[in-house]
Order: structure tokens, then sequence, then C-alpha cells
């Protein structure tokens, strides 16, 4: 017997980030609202990504701090591992973000379907074995970890970003990141902080693309000092595995050259593709790019104006929080409000120690549009609170335009640098100057000062640095 079809004002596809605000911001201005999800509510950020890796990360990090508290008359003794109760502890702090997702449904009345959705047509979708009907439907079905020739994931020796976050007993020896951009870095902390001795390549010239030249170069250096090793225009070309262990073929793309070397594991990080397999596109009269996004205008809508898509299936950067801001965006713009995503720039961060965080345009991007650009750069080094927190590596980089004095980047590595880039963002969506900021009372002693005096360092009036 067939059910009966559900009708709803919007039907929501995909439970990540992008889907679950989307499906509550609707309900709460008034929609009838379903959200569609074939897996755990949450997405990929909440269950194998976001969430989990900053658990691991802290946990590496407390490890590695008690080591280094000796040098300030801390003696804990050696730190010992407790592998299932780190995994246990991970999972559930997931299970719990999940719960709430759930339970934020519940409250706003947002009806939860599970199954894979196919379109029958722009009005129509097929959840499992439920016909669902609805005036509007957004796509947010997020991305996956993109495979590489040659590096077959089994999820036990050879892994992607899933596979990585089941910290195995013992801790691998020696592990190989394929790819030097966010996912591969973070990873490559949390097993080097586990006592990993870890190898990054990456095939590019510089790791960790779209980040300011100098901030990479710093944050390069202190992974370094914490024993990664890093190799640029390099690739994997083949990967053999024998019993628990894999033999890698090695090439350096400027020479030629050719190694093979051993691990215990290996994480394959080169990227991740939009996830639209099943959705039967073509039946809502949509189709993908070359790429696999599916395009959409300001307004998140597609070549269907009903049909929305969200997310990292919209296109690049695929991040949680653009994810967030372009799902409240689609569902205003289903329930009739003039809303659009006009953000001036998407933050970027990568949950290392210390961290690597950004916003608006690198010095290079700045020039390459023309501005005649001044930097000011604060060294932690010079902090007080960063030296109280033994986290001296890096520093605050202001980029901004020579003349109008116009904020156009700001480029943080150091302690907490993804808390310090809201007031960056901040800055920039309000058109801010190098001024506002230097004008503004910070707390002291705080890291926030660090991005006050690098304000007053485009200025040459920066109080704790020599200003050349």
């Amino acid at each position: 017997m067939t059910n009966a079809p559900l009708n709803f004002d919007l039907l929501v596809i995909g439970a990540g980030p992008g889907g679950y605000h989307a499906a509550i911001r609707a309900a709460q201005l008034g929609l009838k609202v379903a959200c569609a999800e074939m897996g755990a509510v949450g997405g990929v950020c909440l269950n194998i990504g976001c969430i989990p890796t900053k658990a691991l990360l802290h946990a590496g990090e407390t490890m590695a701090a008690g080591k280094h508290a000796t040098e300030f008359g801390l003696n804990f003794g050696a730190p010992t591992l407790d592998i299932p109760k780190l995994n246990g502890w991970k999972d559930s702090i997931v299970k719990k973000l999940t719960g709430g997702v759930s339970g934020l449904f519940r409250a706003n009345k947002v009806t939860h379907l599970v199954g894979q959705a196919s379109f029958v047509d722009a009005h129509t979708v097929r959840i499992g074995d439920q016909t669902v009907t609805a005036s509007s439907i957004i796509i947010a079905t997020g991305s996956e970890p993109a495979a590489l020739k040659g590096l077959d994931v089994d999820q036990r020796v050879i892994v992607d970003s899933t596979g990585a976050l089941n910290v195995p007993d013992p801790v691998p020896a020696r592990m190989l990141c394929v790819g030097g951009g966010v996912i591969g870095f973070e990873f490559a902390h949390i097993y080097n902080n586990l006592g990993t001795k870890v190898k990054v390549i990456e095939f590019l010239p510089n790791i960790i693309p779209g980040a300011d030249a100098d901030a990479v170069k710093e944050f390069s250096k202190s992974m370094k000092k914490q024993g990664i090793e890093i190799q640029t225009r390099t690739k994997a070309n083949s990967a053999t595995v024998n019993g628990n262990e894999v033999v890698v073929e090695i090439e350096n793309v400027e020479t030629g050259e050719k190694t093979l070397e051993t691990f215990d594991r290996v994480l394959v990080a080169v990227g991740r593709r939009p996830r639209t397999d099943g959705l039967n596109l073509a039946a809502a009269g949509l189709q993908t790019t070359e790429r696999g996004f599916i395009e959409v205008n300001r307004r998140m809508q597609t070549a269907v104006p009903h049909i929305y898509a969200v997310g990292d299936v919209a296109g690049n950067p695929m991040l949680a929080h653009k994810a967030m801001k372009e799902g409240l965006v689609a569902a205003e713009v289903a329930a009739g409000k003039p809303s659009e995503q006009d953000a001036v720039a998407i933050p970027g961060v990568v949950y290392t120690s210390p961290e690597l965080a950004w916003v608006g345009l690198t010095e290079q991007e700045a020039k390459d549009k023309g501005y005649s650009v001044k930097t000011g750069v604060f060294p932690m080094s010079a902090s007080g609170r960063a030296m109280t927190l033994q986290s001296t590596d890096g520093f605050v980089k202001m980029v901004v335009e020579e003349g109008s004095d116009l904020l156009l980047g700001v480029h943080i590595v150091g302690p907490h640098a993804s808390d310090m880039l809201g007031e960056a963002s901040l800055a920039l969506e309000m058109a801010a100057t190098a001024s506002d900021v230097a004008l503004t009372i910070h707390a002291h002693p705080t890291l926030g000062e660090s991005v006050l005096e690098a304000a007053e360092a485009v200025h040459k009036q920066a109080i704790h640095i020599i200003n050349r």
C-alpha cells in the first residue's frame, strides 16, 4: 500500500549545518517544514567533521601542554593514552549535539523524514517509500571526501577524514597526510600531539591554499618546529598495503624523483566533492557544473526559482559557517523575505596550535585587485597574554587600503586566532578603517590587543614594538 503524499510549504533535503539552519529559520517564519536526511542529523560537520576533530585537537593539545608544564613548575609525569576512552568521549559530544538538533526540530515543529531523497518533478520528491510535495525545496546535501587515484581508502591503514577520526590503539608510529590543506594539517596536528611521526605532502607550491603568504610561512615554521615534516610540490602516486603497513610511492613533481616510504597510516585529504548522487536532479530541471556544484544566485535560487541550493553543494568555500548563512538566506527568501547572501568576506580557520585564521583579502589579492596597500603586523612574541599562555608563535597582520585606511583583510597566526577573528569579520562588514580598530579600547591583558596593535602598526604607532 502506497503512503499518501505529504505536503509542506518547504522541504529541506539534508540536515547538516545549512539544512537544519534553513529548516528551523523557515519554521520560525511560519512555514510548514520538513527536513529529509538519510544519515544522522547534523551532517558531516557535526558527526564526522568540525566537532569531533576539535575534540581530538583539544585532547592532543592538552597532552602536549602537559609535557611543557615543567617549564613553569608543574610536573604531571609522563602522560598515558586511553584510546577507547578518548574515542568514547569524542563520540559522546557528537551524540549530545545531534540530540540537540533533533530537539530543536521538535521544538520548532519541523518534520524529520529519514531516507534518500530523489526528485520526481520540480515539486515532488521521493524519500524512501514516502512521496513529499512542497511549494519550495532547499537542497543542502553537503559533500564527501574526494578520492585519489592509486590510494584506495580502506578506512584501516589508508583512511579519509572519516576514518582518521577513529584513533587506533596503539597510535600509529608513522603517518602520511596527502594534502596540505585545512583537513590535512588538523589531523597532522592531532596525531603529532598523540605521539605519531607525521609527514605532510602537498602537490601545490604552498600549503593552506588561499591563506596569506606571510601567515602561511609563519604557520609552516611553527608546524615544523613541533616535529611535522612538510614537503610541497610532492604527490603520492600509489600505495601498497602490507599487513598493518603501507608503502607509498612519493614523487617530487619538479625533479621527477621517486621514493618508496613506509607508514602505519595514510590519510587522503585532497579536498571534497559535492554530494548530489541519487537526487535525480534532471527530473527537477536542474543540472550540475563540471565540478559537480549546483549554480545559484545571491538569493540561493537555482535555475528553477522555487528550488534553492546551499552549503557545499552550492560552491566553494566548503565551510559550515558559509552553509549556515546560506541556509538562513534561502529559508527567508522562501518565506517571502528580501534576503540575500551579501557577506563581504567569509572567514577561514585551521584549528591547530597555533591556529591560522583569516578573513578578507590577502596582501597579494588586494594588490591584484588594484589597491594601494599598507600593512600592519604585530608579533605574538610581544603580547604579554600570549607569553602567559606559552604560545608566542605567530602574529596579527592587517591589510589596509592606503589613503582611505579601509580595512581589506586580517590574517592571524596564534593562540585562539579563530576567536579573535570575530572582531575582524565585523570590522570588514561595517567597512571599518584601521583607525576605527585602533581607537577601540581593548581589555588588557588579552590576545585581542594584538589586533589593536596591528591596526596601530599600519600607521607606525604600535606601542609594544619598534615601528620601522
